[in-house]
């Protein structure tokens, strides 16, 4: 268990359809083992290309983005009689959800997140926290939908 003594359960949000059945997930077994949940949402800057140098865009607008995105998420979730928290923190995912996992019992995270490369089992992130994690992790995958002609 972590520091204290109750069960600590942190969740990846990006918004991601994964993220949203892991922060379910999350909450119905901080439920069941009476415990707590850490919503953790990671933010950062877009990295400049070449001649994207002189645009103008406000700097507080990816932190606003990512604060709506978890809130939503947090809504749509029945956290009833369990403790729920939200983190919004800037950097890279992976980094921001590793440095979490220090202080969890459990961490949980979608396979796939809002990256590019949809044909890859697990996304960059789950990988990363998958190796790397300072506690038991889980990834959720999403229920493949069956096709049309099945």
């Amino acid at each position: 268990m972590s520091g204290n003594d109750t069960f600590s359960i942190t969740v990846g949000v990006d918004g991601s359809a994964e993220s949203r059945i892991a922060l379910e997930w999350a909450v119905d077994e901080a439920r069941l083992r009476h415990g707590h949940v850490r919503a953790v949402t990671a933010w950062d800057y877009p990295p400049v290309t070449v001649g994207m140098e002189g645009l103008r865009w406000d700097p507080d607008i990816f932190e606003q983005v990512a604060r709506t995105t978890q809130t939503d998420a947090l809504k749509r979730v029945d956290s009833e009689g369990v403790p729920v928290t939200g983190e919004v923190t800037q950097g890279p995912a992976a980094t921001v959800l590793l440095k979490a996992s220090k202080d969890a019992d459990l961490i949980v995270v979608g396979s796939r997140g809002l990256g590019g490369f949809t044909g890859l089992l697990l996304g960059s992130v789950s990988t990363q926290i998958l190796h790397h994690a300072g506690c038991v992790v889980l990834v959720v995958r999403a229920r493949p939908q069956p096709h049309a002609d099945q």
